[in-house]
């Protein structure tokens, strides 16, 4: 070898090298531009500066927990004591909680414990004894609300001339015009179980299961039962059909889809299909259905044939054809010729040749196929419920919307999370049985 050839050879992998530095330096600049691109226009700056620490303290505390509203009516003085609010939670007058202490005065004192009280006193005024502060006190002064505060209250209250708002460990209070509230947290979801209305609400389970009767006109478990799956606070008879609706939305859709992905596929496969101009049509309509997302078509189909479940199932089929004629009509085109030569030396048609000797190759692979887009489809219907007003995303979005009933949408979403965690454990193993005949 020549000493030119040892120099070509030498330039050639120095220029190689230069490259792959370049290239190791350049990748990470065009990384960090981007990062910084992003940073100005998505305003991360501002995001921070937005974001209210306390309203996200009241979202994680209204998750895990409850709260009970003392209210009075600041025209007529109507004192009101009730689990989240409802009215289906309302405490008789006579058995209120024991730290909500009313007088014949109009005087009510509601004992927050750690040394935080709140009194609601005559003529529309409130106070509020802070333990390491003082007192604060809160008027009506005709159409606005007046505090001893000073114009630079602490970061903890919130005070305008229309609505005070108060939020410390022990609680918070709200002092608008028309009326004062205060909510006081307590751990766990409250009446879950039973409303107050029911005679097994703070019962334990060994008092009905094995205790004397409780209800005189039914047995300790049939009431019980029926009391817990009747409650009207948490609806479980309803948020169960709302999970079934989700769960029958994305079989019918997926199953649906399979069923006419199937023929389809036979048009648009090359080995199947001989004119190139249908195989060309087929798969570009494939290509369009997949191409628009599955939210869009749930839009479309909403507004041509209005809310329902049966909409939602609708918008998931023609989303998979699309998918389910790609996949299978790839299938169809690996399948092996011996076999169906083999089934067409018998004599058979080309049904039977269909049936025999294409069918039984794809199988495995068009289940596989279906039974994971199932998968994903049951999590998918719960947005498209929320979408079409069906299932359990209707019940979600509801309880999203009305911005309290926060520890509700946490029990959706946990049922939600089991019912895709189920549907895996059960597609999966149809998959074993149906594809490696239940071993593996």
């Amino acid at each position: 070898m020549t000493g030119t050839a040892l120099t070509d050879r030498h330039r050639a992998a120095l220029a190689q090298i230069r490259r792959k530095r370049a290239m190791s330096l350049a990748v990470p600049a065009l990384v960090m531009a981007y990062l910084v691109y992003v940073f100005f226009a998505f305003d991360v700056a501002g995001l921070a500066q937005r974001a209210r620490m306390d309203n996200a303290r009241a979202l994680v505390a209204d998750s895990y927990s409850h709260k009970v509203h003392v209210t009075r009516d600041a025209r007529s003085g109507a004192l009101d004591v009730a689990i989240e609010g409802e009215t289906k939670g309302r405490y008789p007058s006579g058995a209120r909680p024991a730290w909500v202490a009313a007088d014949d005065d109009g005087k009510v004192t509601i004992d927050l414990e750690q040394g935080h009280v709140v009194r609601f006193l005559p003529e529309g005024r409130v106070d509020y004894d802070v333990p390491g502060f003082g007192t604060i006190e809160i008027r009506r002064d005709g159409r606005d609300i007046a505090t001893n505060l000073g114009p630079n209250p602490p970061a903890w209250v919130s005070a305008s001339d229309s609505r005070v708002a108060i939020t410390t460990e022990a609680g918070r209070l709200t002092v608008t015009r028309s009326k004062d509230e205060v909510f006081r947290y307590f751990f766990g979801w409250e009446l879950f179980w039973f409303t107050l209305d029911s005679p097994y609400h703070g019962k334990s389970f060994w008092q009905i299961a094995f205790g004397p009767q409780i209800d005189p006109v039914r047995r300790n478990l049939d009431g019980a039962w029926a009391d817990f799956w009747g409650n009207a606070m948490w609806r479980h008879a309803d948020v169960a059909w709302a999970i079934g609706e989700t769960v029958l939305m994305a079989f019918l859709g997926t199953f649906g889809a399979a069923v006419i992905a199937l023929p389809v596929a036979f048009l648009a496969a090359r080995n199947f299909a001989p004119f190139a101009l249908l195989r060309f049509a087929i798969r570009r309509v494939c290509d369009f259905i997949r191409g628009v997302d599955g939210l869009v078509w749930t839009i479309i189909l909403s507004r041509a044939f209005g809310p329902g479940p049966l909409t939602g199932a609708l918008a998931i089929l023609v989303t998979d054809v699309g998918g389910f004629g790609k996949t299978f009509s790839e299938a169809l085109e690996n399948v092996d010729n011996k076999q169906i030569e083999g089934v067409r030396s018998t004599g058979a048609g080309a049904v039977q040749r269909y049936r025999f000797g294409v069918i039984p190759q794809v199988t495995p692979v068009l289940l596989s196929q279906v039974l994971y887009l199932f998968e994903a489809n049951t999590r998918s219907a719960t947005i498209i419920g929320a979408i079409t007003g069906g299932g359990i995303g209707l019940f979600l979005t509801q309880a999203i919307q009305t911005q309290k009933d926060w520890e509700e949408v946490t029990y959706y979403i946990v049922l939600v999370v089991i019912m895709v965690m189920l549907m895996d454990w059960l597609s999966g193993m149809v998959r074993r049985r149906l594809i490696t005949g239940g071993k593996g």
